[in-house]
């Protein structure tokens, strides 16, 4: 499973997500948009959404699904926390 994060350092919801994930020993990739335009694109292309953060959890098997914003609750669902 690979899990992605896009955040800006600006978002307090980021920094919570962020801690929620390394305090649960999930592994992920964050990505800063503030520092290019080109992953920001590419969110907003992904998902249509010019808010953070966005996580991306793709399975093993090419699925993929989107959280928008900080929901815990679905994190953990997903996840399997």
């Amino acid at each position: 499973m690979n899990i992605t994060v896009y955040s800006t350092p600006s978002c307090g919801y980021c920094k919570m997500e962020k801690e929620f994930l390394l305090e649960k020993g999930v592994e992920f990739k964050e990505i800063d948009i503030s520092e290019s335009q080109e992953a920001a694109t590419q969110m907003v292309e992904k998902t249509g959404q010019m808010g953070v953060p966005v996580t991306m959890i793709e399975r093993e098997d090419g699925t993929e699904e989107v959280v928008v914003g900080f929901d815990q609750e679905k994190l953990t669902k997903l996840l399997s926390l």
